[in-house]
């Protein structure tokens, strides 16, 4: 059957019946791995970071290795980009050489630039704006929890970052509630919030965003957070610092939601937006999730490059 996306830029591209078969086929790669290891034998997936990485880096290579493929990983120094070739021009040459682009960057445009010049798959490995790799394997994780995920209540704390977009977009795809807490002028882009919503009034998903952490995590199946300050927002590390106070997923917030699981994408700042406690307690999945980085994307790379 032909694939009826051509990339993975911010999960928008897929339809809810696409997204369903990834997470499938997602499941069935973690249980029989065997079955898939010459899924892309032969083939090349190029990984272009401008980002430093370790789950990213080690699950795409590890994976397209497991799959009986080749990843070359190549920096911006490593690049002629780094020396002024354009955006479109580096697409076109490396469509000749791989069979698919992965790509973590800081603007999203970048990636799309990218996507429109390539003759072949481009998957968002993480970019300022979205991050949809680890929204799937954020849902794999769910559903091996909880069995569905229709109807569950997913409540994210902290930033409204990449990764917020992402779950918002995710969540909306499969009918999950999804409440972003934040501070005030921390949420959201509101552009995406938008888009997710559309999609929600088909699935039946509530999405919400919210100021103020306790209240907001009652009720919920997961409680999820991310660092306060991302990659490249050094500078405002002590402003942020302040302003998410009371944003601490720590043993008080969790017990506002006695069934929820903990979710984090990592890396995890212990002290921060996360305690220790919570971090390494019983209800955490984070370790899980980082795993099923390795899996979903195995699923996602067989979809978009395998014959």
């Amino acid at each position: 059957m032909k694939n009826p996306y051509r990339h993975l830029l911010t999960l928008e591209e897929l339809s809810r019946e696409s997204l369903a078969a990834l997470l499938d086929l997602a499941a069935k790669v973690k249980k029989t791995p065997e079955k898939y290891s010459g899924a892309l034998k032969g083939k090349t997936l190029a990984m272009i970071f401008e980002k430093s990485s370790t789950r990213t880096r080690v699950s795409f290579e590890a994976g397209m290795f497991q799959l009986g493929g080749h990843a070359l990983c190549l920096s911006g120094s490593d690049l002629q980009l780094g020396r002024g070739e354009t955006v479109a021009d580096t697409a076109k040459v490396l469509s000749r050489y791989v069979q698919g682009i992965m790509i973590r960057t800081f603007a999203h445009s970048m990636v799309e630039e990218l996507a429109e010049a390539s003759s072949v798959p481009v998957i968002n490995g993480l970019t300022d704006s979205h991050h949809p790799c680890q929204a799937l394997a954020d849902l794999q994780t769910l559903r091996e929890r909880f069995g569905k995920l229709k109807g569950l209540q997913l409540v994210y704390v902290g930033d409204g970052n990449n990764v917020a977009h992402s779950l918002l977009i995710a969540s909306a795809k499969v009918g999950m509630h999804c409440r972003v807490a934040c501070p005030p002028g921390y949420g959201p882009d509101p552009s995406i919030v938008r888009t997710a919503g559309k999609e929600a009034l088909r699935t039946g998903a509530k999405l919400e965003v919210v100021h103020g952490a306790k209240g907001a995590v009652r009720g919920a199946q997961a409680v999820y957070t991310d660092v306060w300050t991302s990659m490249g927002q050094e500078a405002e590390k002590l402003k942020r610092l302040k302003a998410f106070k009371g944003y601490q997923v720590d043993e008080a917030l969790m017990a506002e939601a006695p069934k929820a699981v903990f979710l984090h994408c990592l890396p995890a700042h212990r002290g921060e937006e996360v305690s220790a406690g919570v971090m390494d307690g019983a209800r955490s999945l984070v370790f899980d999730q980082a795993e099923n980085r390795l899996h979903a994307q195995k699923a996602l790379m067989i979809t978009l490059m395998g014959s």
